[in-house]
């Protein structure tokens, strides 16, 4: 598929993209934690881009932080400092780990890309109150824009973008069910691709390539069919592709992700009537909640749970970042709430790069194969088979 490629080549160099975008008149402004408030940035006529955190070589962030900072951070800021962010006319650091946080203030103090908020989110996402902040936060981050850029921000401009947002959060999460119920469709890399280009790319431009890719993907549904155990990926962001090529080699397929490079950036709509500032509020406090907040002490137990049982999950493989502090506290209890289910998991922690690839090959291998043998094909929504031990 010509558009497939179009999305493959935005993913392998976010970058080039944003500039130009930049080049054509249009600020760019980065995130790097899937709550930062893309609507609000769209709907001022401003480029949001998810930055990844892949600077190569992190020593020259080694001054500015602590040795126990994961890889996300240090790329993050090497990526600042040796001037591969050129393109950014600002940034944006919504309220997540201790590790994203003292980023902030480093970045504030050692760089220069143009306008700065931090949008200190609630943690606890429950009860009117924490609400009600949440709203005032998102108030200040608008006219915080508005103030920087010299624009107004107007309410039709803000359900514009939530429309949009929406189309394009619905698009993705059918082109998930569709490899979900023929993994085969497209693979796990092309997958990685679409979802990737989608946090860069222009959004209406986006909204539009996405109609399109997900027209021939329905067209192409009868003729393809996956083979391998149906796997899910649980972790955080995750910027390697060829770690969905190591699975599908070592006989997996990745049938459904809660990555924040994954669903749990795309998860759930915001409602388009009413005041455009409080529907951006709900949609974040009922959307797939990450492990740095909260909402009770089971709830990602419970969607993980329910979300591994509608795919037909027989394995899942926690892609944790070494040294991710609240995705390390998640993982005994969310290993017991599979293990409870009879769906065996497997730790895999990585940084900036994969480990070797024999030894990651050996271990998904050998995860599969102690998955047992197929008794049959496995649906989504209605299998519960493949489960043994």
């Amino acid at each position: 598929m010509d558009i497939l490629n179009e999305f493959i080549e935005v993913a392998a160099d976010p970058g080039a993209y944003a500039r130009r975008i930049r080049a054509s008149g249009r600020s760019v402004i980065g995130y790097y934690c899937s709550y930062a408030p893309e609507e609000i940035i769209h709907a001022a006529g401003l480029h949001p881009i998810r930055l990844f955190g892949t600077g190569g070589d992190s020593g020259i962030a080694d001054r500015h932080l602590q040795a126990y900072c994961c890889s996300l951070v240090r790329g993050a800021l090497a990526e600042s400092l040796t001037g591969r962010l050129d393109y950014l006319d600002g940034t944006v650091f919504p309220h997540t780990c201790d590790s994203i946080q003292r980023l902030s203030d480093i970045w504030r103090l050692n760089t220069s890309h143009g306008f700065f908020a931090d949008v200190v989110l609630p943690v606890k996402l429950t009860g009117e109150n924490a609400r009600k902040y949440l709203i005032d936060v998102l108030q200040r981050f608008k006219r915080d824009l508005e103030s920087y850029f010299d624009l107004v921000i107007t309410e039709e401009s803000m359900r514009s973008s939530i429309r949009t947002f929406n189309t394009i959060r619905s698009y993705l999460s059918e082109i998930y069910e569709l490899k979900s119920r023929n993994p085969g469709i497209i693979s796990g890399q092309e997958l990685f691709s679409i979802v990737r280009t989608s946090m860069v790319m222009d959004r209406d431009v986006l909204r539009d390539k996405l109609q399109t890719l997900l027209q021939e993907l329905r067209e192409s549904v009868p003729g393809r069919e996956g083979r391998g155990r149906r796997l899910m990926l649980v972790g955080n962001a995750c910027n390697h592709p060829d770690i969905y090529e190591l699975i599908e080699r070592s006989g997996g397929q990745v049938v459904w992700d809660d990555l924040c490079t994954g669903t749990r950036w795309f998860s759930g709509a915001i409602r388009e009537e009413g005041d455009p500032i409080a529907a951006i509020a709900d949609r974040l406090f009922e959307r797939q909640v990450c492990p740095s907040k909260h909402k009770s002490p089971t709830a990602r137990g419970e969607l993980l749970a329910s979300q591994a049982r509608k795919h037909g999950v027989e394995g899942v493989i926690f892609l944790y970042l070494k040294f991710c502090d609240p995705h390390s506290f998640d993982y005994p209890y969310l290993k017991e709430c599979f293990k409870d289910m009879g769906i065996p998991s497997m730790l895999l922690e990585i940084e900036d790069s994969l480990p070797p690839e024999g030894q990651i090959l050996t271990r998904i291998e050998t995860f599969t194969q102690m998955l047992g043998p197929k008794t049959g094909a496995v649906h989504a929504e209605t299998s519960q088979t493949g489960r043994e031990g």
